[in-house]
């Protein structure tokens, strides 16, 4: 046994993750092998016990994947598992393909699934319950002999259990008299609620005297919940999918279930060290996997940490533990103020905060910055997701006055026509001045937006080098209430990246286009925003902008 896993099996908890397997099945979810390599990387970088790379021999990539693995996945604190299934009905267990491809796979660990439900034994493998006994007791008795530490997961357990206790309880002891060293009780419909897993694995344990784990769905919306009731059970070993990944509802957060495991009830389920990049894990698997997350996700999600009324920000400004169940930090994630009409001048003060200006505490600053948010608010705007719409027009009070802008707007225009071939085409042009100089600039784009956004930077960059970066990375529109059809108003939200950061930008207009304009006129100004403008030497616009 590797030190790694002797590590593992001191700590006596086993925390199992299976996004590269059971989690690849969600909806709209394609990884490629280079994908899920990077994926175990990450989730080995935050501690997690075992990382199951998939079902080698009955699926290509993840053939290959294991494959590529040996010589490329150097992994720091996870053994890697290979999922299968027992052998087959009257089959030798040693000449069994699916077998073979498990220790082909050369992992440490092997997880097979075998089924706990008469019902299924029956009907889906079509043979007689003594045989499944067989099959199972064979398939891990040769896998161990083959040096493989084996986890056997009991499919639809808590169903089974519920038709036939006797054998399910029986598939549990043939599996650890076997030599599996963990048997997990798996929760597959997901139709269970928390009293029920306590009370099953509560009993399964007692009887059989074996490790117990669990593996669970969310189709109840109990996942999370069904799992630490598991452990309060007794269960050793735990399951689950970065984000809940899988298909139907999804499986249990393994986040949640670290972070509740390791915070809440004090177990070492993973080197505490780790945990601090447990948000930054979360972000870097949603962006290889393409499939977002849900943002008010417990302890990794970009809400988390999130309050918006104002009551709720006067507290957090005397004192944060009094709206947060722990400090974000510790999961490597952070606090944010939402500046909204529901807010006030607490939350105008802890968002000035955020953002790195000290506002104290009743100015007259903080006052007028709530008021006008409030006012621009009932017209339609949101500054929820527009922190740098926001921070223009905290920079402006508290100055005092508005700022002298970098450049100023003479005229835009845009157009759309249909061409001969077919194609439509947008074009769109710019009145400018900088200093006085006049400039004109056309660019064309595959919407009015991406034309204008061409046309501001063929008209800016040259004179303002640092716009260079600044790319529009997403686009919304909401029609606001009031109105109806075509010529109701409009607000534009607009999501940028420059370098490493990113943030938004917010319209409002009759015209979809022109609140569209607004947005992009913002971010280029929040770009500038610590530059002056040519011909002024080096004082920061900032200096400028407070004098």
């Amino acid at each position: 046994m590797s030190e790694r896993g002797t590590q593992i099996r001191e700590r006596g908890f086993q925390l199992y993750d299976t996004t590269l397997r059971d989690g690849s099945q969600q909806e709209g979810m394609v990884l490629t092998v280079d994908d899920k390599l990077a994926v175990a990387r990450h989730l080995d970088a935050v501690g997690v016990g075992f990382i199951e790379g998939g079902w080698p021999g009955a699926v290509p990539r993840d053939t290959e994947f294991f494959r590529r693995a040996r010589t490329e996945l150097d992994l720091k604190h996870a053994e890697l598992a290979a999922f299968g299934a027992t052998r087959r009905p009257g089959a030798a267990v040693s000449r069994d393909p699916q077998v073979r491809a498990l220790l082909v796979a050369e992992t440490p660990v092997v997880t097979l699934v075998a089924k706990s439900h008469t019902g299924h034994v029956n009907s889906a493998l079509r043979t007689t319950l003594a045989e499944n006994l067989a099959m199972i007791g064979s398939t891990v008795r040769h896998l161990v002999h083959a040096g493989r530490r084996v986890f056997l997961d009991a499919e639809h357990y808590f169903d089974g259990y519920r038709l036939n206790r006797e054998y399910a309880l029986e598939v549990v002891l043939i599996a650890a008299e076997a030599g599996a060293e963990t048997v997990v009780l798996c929760d597959t419909n997901g139709g269970c609620l928390p009293d029920e897993i306590g009370a099953v694995v509560a009993d399964t344990i007692a009887v059989t005297g074996a490790s117990v784990g669990i593996h669970c769905h969310d189709d109840t919306g109990c996942a999370v919940a069904n799992t630490m009731a598991a452990v309060d059970a007794g269960a050793i070993h735990v399951q689950g999918t970065a984000h809940g990944y899988g298909e139907r509802c999804g499986n249990a957060n393994l986040f949640t279930v670290l972070g509740n495991l390791a915070l809440k009830r004090g177990r070492e389920v993973a080197d505490p060290a780790l945990l601090g990049s447990l948000a930054a894990t979360g972000r870097a698997i949603t962006e290889l996997t393409g499939v977002p997350a849900d943002p008010s996700a417990p302890y990794v999600g970009a809400s988390a940490f999130t309050h918006k009324a104002g009551l709720h920000a006067s507290a957090l400004r005397i004192d944060p533990d009094l709206y947060q169940h722990i400090d974000p930090e510790r999961v490597g994630n952070t606090m944010r103020t939402l500046v909204s009409d529901v807010g006030g001048r607490s939350s105008i003060e802890l968002k000035a905060r955020e953002l790195g200006y000290t506002v104290d505490a009743g100015s007259e600053e903080s006052a007028r910055a709530a008021a006008r948010v409030k006012e621009l608010e009932s017209r339609g705007y949101s500054f929820e997701s527009a922190d740098a719409s926001f921070e223009l027009l905290l920079r402006e009070e508290l100055a005092g006055s508005p700022p002298e802008p970098p450049f100023e707007v003479d005229s835009w225009q845009v157009s759309v026509a249909r061409q001969t071939n077919g194609e439509v085409r947008t074009d769109a042009s710019v009145r400018l001045r900088v200093d006085g100089v006049p400039l004109a600039a056309t660019g064309q784009g595959n919407g009015p937006v991406n034309a204008l956004d061409t046309a501001l930077h063929r008209a800016l960059d040259p004179f303002f080098p640092q716009l260079a970066r600044l790319e529009l990375v997403d686009y919304r529109v909401r029609v606001l209430s009031g109105e109806t059809g075509s010529g109701a108003a409009a607000r534009v939200l607009v999501q940028f990246r420059d370098g490493e950061r990113r943030w938004g930008t917010v319209g409002v207009d009759e015209n979809t286009v022109t609140a569209s304009w607004r947005a992009l006129l913002d971010a280029v100004h929040y770009v500038l925003l610590d530059y002056v403008r040519p011909g002024r030497g080096a004082v920061p616009l900032a200096t400028a902008w407070a004098g």
